[in-house]
């Protein structure tokens, strides 16, 4: 369900970009308790400095990068989106707290969890037609699990209309607020300008990168460890709940 592709910088070696690709075409690369684990997995790999890689590119199969959570594992366990949550939250932070640059693939689509990731990346590349947000209150789960990263990007203004409204905007809307930092013209150009931007970074003198990084991680709050434990907690508080039973089981009718 994850596919890891590491392509060498200018035929170096010792250098590479990980693509790190979510590979569930035929579920549009929803999210599932292995799919997140995987991706804190490699994270954490590359943070380790096991590896070659020197900056990751998170991209997703297909036409569409990421769909969310995969709903129907939720059907019959209440149990599953506590776990979902709580596995996305790692990702986010494992991407977040990376040594290595992180660039995000996000062509056609990022709903949800899928957005989610992409506010743990350091960089968002998307379309100008694509479909960005967190409709999950909708379903009466709550995206205060995705506040503290993604009002880093976009502000706090922004986050409260991004987490109270289950609307979706642009690729074009969501790079003039933050939530992406390049958009290009068509899906199909996203994940080659977002290997381009990566194998840039890549380039880049290792050392001085994880040292700029690590530190723009400790002055913005991404390693408030409290903070972020605190957002989880508040979006677990009501999963499993009876309005979400009732407006997932009105999905499956």
């Amino acid at each position: 369900m994850i596919r890891v592709e590491h392509i060498p910088v200018d035929g170096d070696d010792q250098r590479s970009v990980a693509v790190v690709t979510i590979d569930r075409q035929e579920k549009r690369n929803a999210l599932t308790p292995d799919v997140l684990e995987n991706i804190v997995g490699v994270a954490k790999l590359v943070h380790a400095g096991q590896g070659k890689a020197h900056a990751i590119v998170l991209a997703g199969a297909g036409p569409t990068f990421c769909s969310g959570f995969d709903l129907s594992l939720c059907k019959d366990d209440p149990l599953v989106m506590p776990d979902l949550l709580t596995k996305l939250a790692a990702a986010v932070r494992a991407l977040r707290n990376c040594t290595v640059p992180v660039v995000a693939a996000a062509q056609r689509g990022a709903i949800a969890g899928g957005c989610a990731l992409l506010a743990g990346c350091d960089f968002v590349i998307t379309d100008a037609n694509a479909k960005l947000g967190y409709p999950v209150v909708r379903l009466g789960v709550s995206p205060a699990i995705s506040s503290t990263t993604l009002r880093l990007a976009i502000g706090d203004g922004h986050t409260r209309e991004r987490l109270l409204d289950p609307g979706l905007i642009s690729g074009a809307e969501a790079t003039r607020i933050g939530l992406a930092s390049e958009c290009v013209e068509t899906p199909e150009q996203v994940l080659p300008r977002a290997v381009e931007l990566a194998t840039t970074l890549a380039r880049k003198p290792h050392h001085a990168l994880v040292a700029t990084k690590r530190w723009l991680n400790e002055i913005d709050g991404s390693n408030d460890s409290q903070l972020h434990n605190a957002a989880l907690q508040a979006s677990l508080a009501i999963a499993g709940g009876e309005e979400e039973r009732q407006r997932l089981q009105a999905i499956w009718k």
